[in-house]
């Protein structure tokens, strides 16, 4: 027994060795061919990449397969570029989650391959590749279909309002799932889409509500829209501790794909994403509304963050590593934050955001009582989750998101905004904005200034310069709301708001009696509220939200 296992020790150490090996020299073959400028450079590459193969034959990847084809294409060899890209193409994905196929007929692949264009080889290999391509697609559809394959609702059939309102709050048609994950494509507009990857538990069961996290990547301006996305692609590497613990609290989990023009940081072309994304889930899988959460790495915390101060209504919390807290498309209202929570988790060496500067934003926002912590981890980066070092971070979020839930209808809210688009917070929404007027006194900008920023020099040396720049940018002017409501009667003070709808639930009021609405100290409706099934069907059928479900509404111009 001693004696297997040291076998298998020692057998286990020249594997990695091997491995390590393997990976050094298909390194420094990769390094010659980027630093190749003539035939002489090219053949050196390749020789190294067949050197690698040679000595280790068990090792040869997708990568290394690939990058010898384009090397022996170069060199108009058209045999030994053949002999790797006939496995290569045959792949069904390669060590990185891609599809052989799209070896062949990717976006760049003519470019790349154009030496092989006119061999009849190439035209062998394309047609199949063709073939794969569409299977591979054909069966992402039919996964997509089955995601949002449900049992049908008859909501639309029932008469009475009160029963129809019982009913949507234990509605559940869902059923079973084939699989764990799906890649779910997303249409932004007709001539953009992309997709979004959602993650399930072990043993989804469709009849239990399941708490859901959104991850935002980072990096925005240098990804590009992807119609599908793998596995491989997103539950290892930076993400494993999402992974391992949203499996051990059965979180599921949803990777959404942005890019420079379509992404939650800036501009605004896309930051209607992640809600949209969140109803059409909700469509096929047993969310619980009052656990959503968003979480982000970079400009995917600075996304997290900018739902936070934006759009924060279907969401119960938001965490942020390494965040830059701005909202780079208007106004950064941090008292918006008093609706929700925030925790970020931040290095004392990020060039991104400064720790200096993290101390005191701290300081803003605990001067609010807002719920909003911060974590520092000090000698680490900007690219703190690649670290193992990171993993205690990850159990404070997850114990957080086990025990936090949304409140659908809190008794107090203060809002603020500058684009109508986010006129919207919780039972509040619709306000539309008159900047025309004198502001409140008690509608005031809330800055700091920040001193002092790192960078790193021309020799790779993390150095604190000098600035002088304020926390956040007042592009326009804004509007704000305070409103609270208690025993049938809701108390709004406003600044910069013209008209506005109140919400109403039988959670809120009694339906039974009157409803009254002060703004400003002045009376402005005075009535009861019945149910009104249209609105509810089509406010429930936008949002499915079975928590936060609105019978009615009052429309009040100010």
């Amino acid at each position: 027994m001693r004696y297997t296992a040291v076998l298998f020790l020692v057998l286990f150490g020249l594997q990695a060795e091997s491995q390590e090996s393997y990976s050094t020299l298909t390194r420094k073959a990769l390094e010659a061919m980027w630093k190749a400028k003539d035939e002489a450079g090219y053949k050196k590459s390749l020789g190294m990449y067949e050197m690698a193969f040679r000595m280790y034959p068990d090792s040869i990847d997708g990568t290394g397969l690939y990058k010898t084809s384009v090397l022996a294409s170069i060199l108009k060899d058209h045999d030994k570029a053949f002999q790797y890209l006939t496995p290569l193409a045959g792949m069904k994905t390669d060590e990185s989650g891609y599809p052989g196929w799209r070896y062949i007929v990717g976006k760049y692949s003519e470019t790349e391959f154009i030496n092989l264009l006119s061999d009849a080889r190439w035209h062998i290999l394309k047609q199949q590749a063709l073939k794969d391509k569409a299977a591979f697609y054909n069966d992402l559809k039919n996964k997509e279909n089955e995601f949002y394959n449900i049992k049908p609702d008859s909501l639309e059939e029932i008469k009475d309002p009160e029963i129809l309102y019982e009913k949507m709050r234990c509605f559940n048609p869902y059923q079973k799932k084939l699989q764990r994950n799906y890649s779910v494509s997303f249409k932004i507009n007709d001539s953009a889409n992309t997709s979004f990857f959602v993650h399930l538990p072990v043993n989804y069961d469709p009849v239990k509500k399941y708490p859901l996290l959104f991850f935002l990547h980072g990096a925005v301006r240098n990804n590009a829209l992807a119609d599908f996305q793998l596995a491989a692609w997103n539950l290892g590497g930076w993400n494993r501790y999402y992974t391992k613990y949203a499996d051990q609290n059965e979180v599921i989990l949803v990777f959404p794909k942005a890019s420079r023009q379509y992404n939650w940081m800036t501009p605004d072309d896309g930051f209607f994403m992640i809600p949209e994304m969140l109803a059409m889930i909700k469509k096929g899988i047993n969310i619980d509304d009052n656990k959503v959460f968003i979480s982000g790495h970079s400009n995917g915390a600075t996304g997290s963050f900018s739902y936070l101060v934006k759009q924060p209504t279907p969401f119960a919390g938001f965490y942020g590593f390494n965040t830059y807290p701005k909202v780079f498309t208007g106004g950064t209202f941090i008292n918006n934050i008093t609706n929700r929570s925030f925790i970020n988790f931040s290095t004392d060496q990020d060039y991104y955001y400064p720790p200096n500067a993290n101390d005191d934003f701290t300081k803003l926002l605990n001067g609010l009582n807002a719920d909003y912590s911060e974590y520092r981890y000090n000698g680490f980066p900007h690219w703190f989750p690649k670290f193992d070092e990171s993993e205690p971070a990850y159990q404070i979020l997850f114990n957080d998101l086990r025990t936090r839930e949304r409140d659908p209808f809190p008794k107090k809210i203060s809002w603020e905004f500058d684009d109508e688009r986010y006129g919207n917070i919780d039972w509040i929404s619709d306000m539309k904005l008159d900047t025309s007027g004198k502001r409140a006194d008690w509608h005031k900008e809330l800055n700091f200034k920040i001193t002092s920023w790192l960078e790193y020099d021309k020799k790779d040396s993390l150095i604190k310069i000098v600035v002088d720049k304020n926390a956040f940018d007042f592009p326009r002017k804004s509007g704000k709301i305070m409103a609270e409501y208690q025993d049938n009667i809701f108390r709004l003070k406003t600044s910069g708001i013209s008209s506005l709808r109140i919400n109403i639930s039988p959670r809120m009021v009694n339906l039974e009696e009157k409803v009254c609405i002060y703004i400003n100290e002045k009376l402005y409706f005075s009535d009861k509220i019945e149910y009104d099934p249209s609105f509810m069907l089509r406010t429930f059928k936008e949002k499915q939200d079975r928590e936060q479900i609105w019978v009615n509404f009052i429309e009040v111009k100010i």
